[in-house]
C-alpha cells in the first residue's frame, strides 16, 4: 500500500531506495555540511525484483580504467567497515565479505591484455598477480590449462559479499540519520524551464523539491524521459545457476571467468555461474524468465573442460535478474545532466552497480553538498559523454 511523505518539500528526492539510491541518502544524511532534508521514493519495498536483490553481489579491482579501480578499492575497504559505519543501537551488521578474489583465464591474445590491464591496475595501488600457466595451475591445480596463456589474480579487495545486507544497511544506517522513505511511485517529473522543481506520486501528492537523483535502475530511463530527458540505458536479462559438484573444489576457489565469459564462482558448498549471453537482446522491465538452455549450451560445457570436476554438477537453482545496462559503454553515468543541473543520473551500471554504491552514494552527496567533486573525481562517468557520443571504454566487462 502506497505511503505517503511527511512533507511538501525536500532538499533532496532520490527516485529509487535500493544500494544506490541508499547509499547516497546515507552519504547525504551523514556529512555535517548537508543540512538539509531527504526523501527517498521506492515502489517496492520488497527490493524482489531490483538489481541489488538479484545479483551476484561480488567486487574487483581488475579493472582498465584507473576510475573504476579506485572506485572498487574504496568500496572494499567500506566493505571491510560496514558494520563498524552501519552500527545502529548496537546492531553491526556484517556482510560476511569473502575475500577470495577474482582469477582472470586468457588465452594468448586475452593474456596480451591483461598484462597491459596488470600495469595499470599496478599502477592505481590493486594488488593482482600475474601468472603463466604453470603458475596457475601450481596455485589453482584444479584449472585444465589447454588452451590458455595465463591469467591474473587478484589478491585483496575482490570477492562476495551479503548484497541484501549492504543495501538494508545503508537503508536502516540513513533512517537512523533522518531520511525519510516512502512506498510509493513517482508518475510525473516537474520540471519548469532548466529546473527540476518536484514529482507527483502515483496517489496524485506533489512533492517539491531542488534536486532529483534518479537511482531508479532499469526504470531510470522512463524516470529521465519524465524530465524530458533521455539515457542510453536498457533491462539486459542476467541468468544464474546454483549448482553441486560430486567432487568439491579443494583448497581457495576465486571468482574465475574462463575466456568465454563463463564464470563461477562457491555459494557456500555449492557454486554459482552463468555467462555473458551471446545474444543479449533489452527485456521487459517484467521478463525474468531464466533461460535454462543458456546453461546447459553455454555454461556446463565450458566449466566442463575448464574445470574436470564439473563433470559431475546438478543444478539446484536458479534466477535471472537485470542489468540496467549502457548501451554506450557499459560504464555507469553518474552527476548531472548538462542543462537541467538538478536532475542527477546515477544509471548504466552495467552489473557494478553494487559494488560501486559506496564511492557513487558518496560522490552525489559530494556534487550535492558542495557542487563538486571532492573524494574521487567521477567526471570521467558523467552524462557529457552521452551528448558528445564519446564512451568511455573499458576493456575488462563481464
Amino acid at each position: 500500500m502506497a505511503s505517503t511523505a511527511t512533507k511538501q518539500h525536500y532538499d533532496v528526492v532520490i527516485v529509487g531506495g535500493a544500494v544506490n539510491g541508499s547509499a547516497t541518502a546515507y552519504f547525504l544524511a551523514n556529512n555535517p555540511d548537508f543540512t538539509g532534508s531527504v526523501l527517498v521514493i521506492e515502489r517496492d519495498w520488497t527490493y524482489a525484483q531490483s538489481a541489488t536483490a538479484l545479483s551476484s553481489s561480488s567486487i574487483r579491482v581488475q579493472f582498465s580504467n584507473p576510475i573504476n579501480i579506485q572506485i572498487s578499492r574504496f568500496g572494499a575497504q567500506f566493505i571491510r567497515d560496514f558494520g563498524q559505519l552501519m552500527e545502529v543501537g548496537g546492531d553491526t551488521p556484517d556482510l560476511n565479505f569473502k575475500e577470495n578474489g577474482y582469477l582472470f583465464l586468457a588465452d594468448q591474445k586475452g593474456f596480451d591484455v591483461l598484462k597491459r590491464l596488470h600495469q595499470t591496475q599496478l599502477d592505481n595501488g590493486a594488488d593482482v598477480t600475474l601468472m603463466d600457466t604453470e603458475a596457475l595451475v601450481r596455485r589453482f591445480p584444479w584449472v585444465n590449462p589447454d588452451s590458455l596463456a595465463g591469467g591474473t589474480y587478484g589478491e585483496k579487495d575482490e570477492g562476495w559479499f551479503d548484497n541484501y545486507g549492504i543495501m538494508n544497511g545503508f537503508r536502516k544506517k540513513a533512517r537512523s540519520l533522518g531520511v525519510e522513505y516512502i512506498e510509493n511511485e513517482v508518475v510525473e517529473v516537474l520540471r519548469k524551464g532548466d529546473l527540476v522543481t518536484g514529482v507527483t506520486l502515483a496517489n496524485g501528492e506533489r512533492i517539491s523539491c531542488d534536486y532529483i537523483v534518479n537511482t531508479a535502475g532499469t526504470r531510470g530511463p522512463t524516470v529521465a524521459r519524465m524530465a524530458g530527458l533521455q539515457i542510453p540505458v536498457e533491462p539486459r536479462r542476467r541468468s544464474l545457476f546454483v549448482f553441486a559438484c560430486h567432487t568439491p573444489l579443494e583448497g581457495v576457489v576465486p571468482l574465475t571467468i574462463d575466456p568465454t565469459g563463463v564464470f563461477f564462482r562457491p555459494e557456500g558448498h555449492l557454486y554459482l555461474g552463468g555467462t555473458y549471453p551471446k545474444v543479449d537482446p533489452e527485456v521487459a522491465f517484467d521478463d525474468f524468465d531464466v533461460l535454462h538452455d543458456e546453461f546447459e549450451e553455454e555454461v556446463w560445457p565450458i566449466l566442463a573442460e575448464r574445470v574436470p570436476a564439473f563433470e559431475a554438477i546438478k543444478v539446484v537453482n536458479s534466477w535471472a535478474g537485470h542489468y540496467d545496462f549502457c548501451v554506450l559503454d557499459h560504464n555507469a553515468i553518474v552527476g548531472p545532466h548538462n542543462e537541467v543541473r538538478n536532475f542527477l543520473f546515477c544509471n548504466g551500471f552495467s552489473g557494478h552497480g553494487l559494488q560501486q554504491a559506496p564511492a557513487i552514494g558518496r560522490g552525489l552527496s559530494e556534487l550535492i553538498t558542495y557542487g563538486q567533486y571532492r573524494s574521487l573525481d567521477l567526471s570521467a562517468l558523467s552524462y557529457e559523454r552521452v551528448i558528445e557520443n564519446r564512451p568511455f571504454l573499458e576493456d575488462s566487462v563481464i
